[in-house]
């Protein structure tokens, strides 16, 4: 890799866009892309800077040293797959039925959802990530390394060398990691888990739509990844 390392997006909303802004601040390379085409993306690329472009979604996992997948889980057979061959690819969906439509072996709980798009990406290494935290949090609670209040953010994948990559990434963006084990066991920060969501609120009692985020340490992820249950 050269000094000038670049981050692939496919999927530049709420998630996608939070992870390009501070990819930006850490001096990567971005490149930007959605379903919609590079035109779309002007005004993001134009608030970004000269560190980001667009692409198509192919063009973006090409360019990427990291490539980051932030779509609705409906569309994962979408994301190209020869680009992204031999890549570290973060995932960050989740399964919403009544968005995403019902998905039988996800209802079973026979597979994860990171294991679905690893499926579709047989060369690629998936690393589940960024799926457990509201967009706002995400935003709010990213630190530079080494901060006392830093966030930590569960992490799962199936190749210690992929998860390192990851966390070499996270880190860059503002946020520790906590290895969470396998694709097959990232269930445990999946929607409606202690460890979704709620774990970064400041009041977790109230959970309002105003609530500033509060910092989750190692500790804390670990024990809401271990309180998991399912059903």
């Amino acid at each position: 890799m050269s000094d000038q390392r670049t981050l692939g997006i496919i999927g530049s909303g709420n998630i996608g866009g939070a992870i390009a802004r501070f990819a930006v601040n850490a001096g990567l390379n971005v490149v930007l892309s959605n379903s919609r085409g590079p035109d779309t993306l002007a005004g993001l690329v134009k608030e970004l800077g000269p560190l980001a472009r667009a692409a198509t979604p192919a063009e973006a996992g090409a360019a990427g040293d990291w490539v980051v997948v932030s779509i609705p889980l409906k569309h994962h057979h979408q994301v190209p797959v020869a680009p992204l061959a031999g890549k570290v690819v973060l995932d960050t969906t989740n399964y919403y039925p009544e968005r995403d439509g019902s998905i039988p072996e996800l209802d079973a709980e026979q597979v994860t959802t990171s294991e679905l798009l690893q499926r579709h990406l047989p060369d690629s290494k998936v690393v589940k990530a960024f799926n457990n935290i509201w967009v706002n949090h995400l935003v709010a609670l990213a630190r530079p390394s080494g901060a006392p209040d830093r966030t930590v953010l569960p992490i799962a994948g199936d190749s210690a060398e992929a998860k390192a990559a990851a966390s070499e990434l996270i880190d860059l963006l503002g946020y520790d990691t906590y290895d969470a084990g396998t694709l097959a066991e990232s269930w445990r920060f999946q929607r409606d888990t202690p460890a979704y969501v709620g774990v970064y609120f400041k009041n977790q009692q109230e959970m309002t739509a105003d609530d500033p985020g509060g910092p989750a340490n190692a500790e804390q992820i670990r024990t809401a990844l271990a309180a998991a249950r399912r059903p």
